[in-house]
């Protein structure tokens, strides 16, 4: 099946593979964080591994849009020149770290119902913790500290 111009879908997925390597390999870091979550964690719960694949895509897609929402912040933060809108600017940024981590535990449990669960507030807490620590991590790890923030974003 192919499209204008001749291209297929997968091609399209193939190119955007190449162009965004970073976050295929975020993905993946995602899975095996989420799967050892699954198994120490008694409130985190994937029924099998292929919904814990599609919650650990779902994740990368709602964690990225959450660090930019808070990028934009954390610069109305900085370019705030009076107490109040320093006030008022922190205050945004805490709503958006508490509600993100309520819209990922909403998100999830429409999307996949009853057969994922990230556990409560605190565990899902915990957990995107870990994923943004690891996928950090690995980013270090693989690419020099210039290079990796180039290809992340």
């Amino acid at each position: 099946m192919t499209t204008r111009g001749g291209r297929t879908g997968l091609g399209r997925v193939r190119r955007w593979i190449r162009q965004r390597p970073a976050d295929v390999m975020d993905v993946f870091v995602y899975v095996v964080v989420l799967n050892l979550a699954v198994q120490y964690l008694p409130s985190v719960i994937s029924e099998t591994f292929t919904l814990s694949l599609l919650t650990a895509v779902l994740l990368k897609v709602a964690l990225e849009a959450v660090v930019f929402l808070k990028g934009k912040i954390l610069g109305r933060f900085r370019a705030a020149t009076t107490p109040a809108g320093r006030w008022a600017a922190g205050a945004l940024l805490w709503v958006a770290a508490a509600g993100s981590k309520i819209v990922v535990l909403e998100l999830v449990d429409l999307v996949f119902g009853d057969a994922v669960s990230l556990g409560n507030f605190i565990s899902v807490t915990a957990l995107v913790v870990a994923l943004l620590l690891s996928r950090g991590a690995v980013r270090r790890l693989l690419y020099d500290a210039d290079e990796g923030d180039r290809s992340a974003g």
